[in-house]
């Protein structure tokens, strides 16, 4: 059928005309609702990437004298990864003249290889790049992915953001508002309170007072230090009267 032929039987129908399959030889074109068909293919096509599963490498580092402990705990992590469904990059990293003892590292490889032999397999086998030595392990299909569990440091964040959220959230009716107005309220009465001074001016009239009683305690402390010297003021008077010689 001719383009021209199909576009008037879709315009006909009140419906579109969508290229289906446009490397086929002729094109194939079919009569539809394009809003429709497009809708349920974007709806598919969400429900397949939520069933996709993600595969990352993680990777381990190893040295050649490391320790046992330290062993230990980089294979509970390789485990940790492989039963999360990721890859593991083991590496071993030499310095100096640790290079001429690759089989260090390449024995510690495969005791790592060997003792995750129920999760994973190996994908690549130990080989040498540069100063490092590199092997990768694949996690088994059969075994299916199993959640990690969470660290301590994120329980902690979570009960933090809970707290903070509980916070933040005010009960029914709004008590925090409220307890915000009256506190506001409360502030503008104080002020208004000591902006407003009563009648007959009590600061000058406090001021004043103050000023008087600096002046007397001056006025006192001028009487005490004439009385230290030895003459007071009334004998002062007496001796100015008295005439000289009169003994």
């Amino acid at each position: 059928m001719p383009p021209s032929q199909a576009l008037m039987l879709a315009e006909e129908k009140g419906m579109d005309l969508v290229e289906i399959a446009a490397t086929a030889t002729p094109p194939v074109c079919r009569i539809m609702n394009s809003g429709k068909f497009f809708y349920q293919q974007s709806k598919r096509e969400a429900e397949a990437r939520k069933h996709q599963r993600h595969i990352q490498v993680k990777e381990v580092k190893f040295r050649p004298k490391i320790d046992e402990h330290d062993f230990q705990f980089k294979l509970r992590n390789a485990e940790r990864f492989l039963s999360g469904g990721n890859k593991v990059k083991s590496v071993v990293i030499f310095r100096g003249r640790e290079v001429v003892h690759m089989e260090v590292g390449r024995r510690h490889l495969e005791r790592l290889a060997q003792e995750l032999s129920g999760l994973c397999n190996v994908e690549s086998p130990p080989k040498k790049e540069g100063n490092t030595m590199v092997q990768i392990l694949a996690p088994k299909k059969d075994a299916a992915p199993k959640k990690v569990a969470a660290e301590p440091g994120d329980e902690k964040k979570a009960g933090a953001a809970k707290k903070s959220t509980e916070k933040k959230a005010p009960p029914e009716g709004k008590p925090s508002s409220r307890k915000t107005t009256e506190s506001k309220a409360g502030t503008e009465k104080k002020g208004t309170a000591t902006k407003a001074a009563p009648e007959g001016k009590p600061a000058a009239r406090k001021a004043a007072e103050s000023n008087a009683g600096t002046e007397k305690k001056s006025a006192a402390k001028k009487t005490g230090t004439a009385r230290k010297d030895g003459a007071s003021p009334t004998r002062a008077k007496k001796s100015a009267g008295e005439p000289a010689g009169a003994n």
